[in-house]
């Protein structure tokens, strides 16, 4: 914890503070205003002696969008070095216009400085009273003898504390698995392999989304603490150990507008392509197998009517005490090439384990040490660490040859047949006693940007040998700016209800970040799942953007988990339900692509208006049409809240009318997954004899169109549904346009037909349209 005071007059012991406190200079610019801020009161010339100063600009990047400077000291080493977050990779800023609806006045009155910063015509948060400052602890600056005694002694903090208005809520800062609402917590941006059950996360993104309509990102890579209403009761603290510090302030005013802007400045996610949102299944990580369980595992999931796309093979296709040789294990798979090729034959794809980490019995490790790829010591010697792989060294990602050389392991896996890598890892980097490649980073920075470093230079080998909008990973740490290389997962849960709704809390924080494609571990990582918390993860997991059943010591197949055989049923009911609905589920996906705002996203985004909409985290919006409601109980009693209108069931075709909450008791074969009135969903054919079930298909083809129609009486939809193609990823097949009323539906487009339409009518029934 970050807390610089102790109540609401006194600083912490052995804690100095100077804050900005009257302006002594001020001036403004075309695009830019700067202000010199002294921390002492100026009463008369004298009072510019011995008085630290706080230097401030504010300047407009892009639109709705401020760029806040802070710094005390604005030539120090520590504060100015690297690595810095890529910002605007996809945009040239150049051709950006500034939008006038967001401002920031300094106040330039004696002994009366601060910030207010307006959006809308709406004050939205300030920096007012003792709020900018720069914090010594335990140092013996500003003692008379300072130079002579030790003058870089003790920590030095930059801090903002930023106003919050009464009912103001906050979220976001990385995939958080606590309360969803951050206010009342300190969350520390410090990436840790800690489960999911603690507030340490793999994913710390310095990003937090307002409820009163606009966001403060924090540039800054390494350690950042942000005091939530945790310290000051109407602030928010946000302190890096530097002399400067740096805020980006974007206006919505709309959570999605707010969450659009930030991903155009951080970078949007990359498009996974269609065979991505098939189901993954697994090895599961310490369980025994071959070939032979290999093949048992997928039969047996097609004799039951379970369509598997993507098979993976998990940490020990590699030999013990060899993680990363990136060989299979030649005792469990002697001809691994030939095996990958008669499961890619057959129509699936290959997903492979691997980390950043090269133990010292591979046959890597000597070469790598040989050419300088690994992070060294001071005395020039190999980082190496016993905690995961013994011996173990970290490769240096900020090394270009390192880089090439990774890769070219990687692509040689590639060519053997293998279509997506597990990047696992990446939170346990070193701070002390650490000399990078790029002597100009700062190792404690380092610590998170690692992730960045690692998840771009797989994504990247991906993308270079398979093509654009064919490359994902599957990775567990990450950073801001992370989001472009997809796809991201939520490391590893226990196996119960608690722990699937932390999941949940920490996929929905995480896409209030920019995470636009995000899975977990279906039934819980740690232990074993009950039959029934597995079908009721399953439910949740298939109506996820991605799917993957995947576990730690125990196969998560289901005739395994549930011998009654209901689980077979059950996984069979939603995986197809999945596989029909991607024409909606790719196209949103395109949109996320194209707009940054997540798949799975919270209640409030859709529904800003909805006050009641900012307190909901056991439910989520796929897409913007379909509400998801997991049930997190073994009995099946759920409860979960209706916006207004009236919402139709596609499971189980009933009617629920909002606004309101709902209290329902749903069968494993069951979930709440509602259309929105005055919307419609598209279920493709992907069901074609005689060939495995696939969600690459043609979503054009023998389409089915469902109308939710019962919107309130005078009000007209008027609204387009787009046909994504599957075998180009990125491109559209054409389109639909719905329009009319309650009493009467239209459906036109430029997909060949015929389509089969269907209205909801009052009572739950489907009328056809001809």
């Amino acid at each position: 914890m970050v807390k610089f005071s102790k109540g609401m007059w006194c600083l912490a012991p052995d804690t100095v503070a100077d804050w900005a406190t009257e302006a002594v200079k001020a001036e403004a610019k075309e695009d830019s205003i700067r202000c010199v801020a002294s921390t002492r009161r100026i009463n008369h010339r004298g009072d510019t002696l011995n008085n630290p100063t706080i230097t401030l600009e504010c300047s407009s990047p892009a639109p709705d969008v401020l760029l806040l400077k802070g710094y005390h000291w604005k030539e120090q080493v520590g504060s100015n070095a690297g690595p810095e977050y890529e910002l605007f990779p996809d945009i040239d800023i150049n051709e950006l216009v500034t939008n006038i609806t967001v401002s920031a006045t300094i106040n330039i009155d004696p002994s009366s400085f601060g910030i207010d910063f307006h959006g809308s015509n709406r004050l939205l948060t300030k920096l007012g009273w003792r709020s900018t400052g720069y914090v010594k602890i335990n140092s013996t600056l500003g003692h008379a003898n300072a130079a002579m005694v030790d003058p870089d002694r003790g920590e030095r903090w930059f801090t903002y504390q930023f106003q919050l208005s009464v009912g103001e809520k906050i979220y976001g800062l990385g995939e958080r698995f606590g309360p969803f609402i951050k206010n009342g917590q300190t969350v520390e941006m410090w990436n840790e392999d800690g489960g999911t059950s603690s507030e340490l996360t793999y994913k710390n993104i310095p990003f937090y989304l307002s409820s009163r309509g606009y966001e403060i990102f924090i540039p800054h890579s390494g350690f950042v603490s942000f005091e939530v209403q945790s310290e000051r009761t109407t602030r928010v603290n946000i302190s890096v150990r530097s002399e400067s510090l740096s805020a980006y302030i974007i206006h919505g005013p709309s959570p999605s507008d707010i969450i659009s802007r930030y991903t155009l400045l951080t970078g949007r996610p990359a498009l996974p392509p269609p065979w991505t949102f098939s189901l993954f299944l697994t090895t599961s990580f310490t369980t025994d197998y071959d070939e032979k369980t290999v093949n048992h595992f997928l039969e047996g999931m097609e004799e039951r009517d379970i369509p598997v796309g993507v098979f993976h093979f998990d940490c020990f296709w590699m030999k013990g005490f060899q993680w990363c040789d990136f060989e299979f294990d030649e005792e469990f798979f002697p001809d691994a090439g030939v095996q990958l090729k008669r499961m890619k034959d057959k129509g699936y794809k290959i997903c492979v384990w691997i980390n950043p980490y090269i133990a010292q019995e591979s046959k890597l490790f000597d070469e790598g040490a040989r050419n300088g790829y690994f992070i060294k010591k001071t005395d020039g010697s190999v980082w190496q660490w016993d905690w995961w792989q013994a011996g173990m060294g970290f490769v240096d990602f900020t090394n270009p040859a390192a880089c090439e050389w990774y890769q070219s392991k990687l692509k040689a896996l590639i060519d053997l047949g293998v279509d997506c890598f597990k990047t696992d890892f990446g939170e346990r980097i070193p701070t002390g006693d650490v000399v990078y490649h790029d002597t100009s980073v700062n190792a404690e920075k380092m610590h998170n940007y690692y992730a960045h470093l690692y998840n771009k230079a797989v994504f990247g080998v991906l993308e270079k040998q398979l093509g654009k909008n064919q490359a994902i990973v599957f990775a567990r740490s990450a950073t801001a700016g992370g989001q472009r290389f997809p796809v991201h997962w939520g490391g590893d849960p226990m196996s119960t209800f608690e722990a699937m709704a932390e999941t949940l809390r920490g996929g929905l924080s995480l896409g209030v970040c920019g995470f636009g494609y995000w899975a977990h571990d279906i039934g819980g990582f740690e232990g074993k799942p009950d039959p029934a918390l597995y079908k009721r993860w399953f439910a949740f997991g298939a109506l996820s953007s991605h799917s993957r059943l995947h576990g730690s010591g125990s196969y998560r197949v289901p005739w395994l988990i549930d011998t009654s055989g209901e689980a077979d049923k059950v996984l069979s009911k939603f995986i197809n339900l999945k596989l029909s609905l991607m024409p909606y589920i790719y196209a949103t996906a395109l949109a996320t692509h194209r707009t940054g705002i997540p798949m799975m996203r919270p209640m409030f985004v859709e529904f800003p208006d909805d006050p009641v909409s900012w307190y909901l985290d056991t439910q989520y919006m796929l897409g913007k049409n379909l509400l998801v409601a997991p049930v997190f109980t073994e009995d099946g009693s759920v409860q979960y809240y209706v916006p207004e209108g009236k919402w139709y069931g596609l499971v189980d075709g009933k009617i629920r009318v909002g606004p309101g909450y709902v209290e329902e008791v749903h069968d494993f074969m069951s979930i709440p997954l509602l259309l929105r009135p005055g919307t419609a969903v598209v279920f493709g054919q992907h069901d074609i004899e005689g060939k495995r079930k696939l969600s690459t298909y043609d979503y054009s083809k023998d389409i089915s169109v469902l109308v939710n129609g019962l919107v309130k009486d005078g009000e007209i939809m008027d609204f387009e549904i787009v046909i994504p193609d599957a075998d180009d990823p990125g491109d559209v097949k054409g389109t639909l346009k719905v329009e009319g009323t309650n009493k009467e539906v239209k459906v036109t487009g430029t997909i060949p037909g015929p389509w089969n339409v269907k209205v909801v009518q009052e009572d739950g029934s489907l009328k056809e349209l001809h």
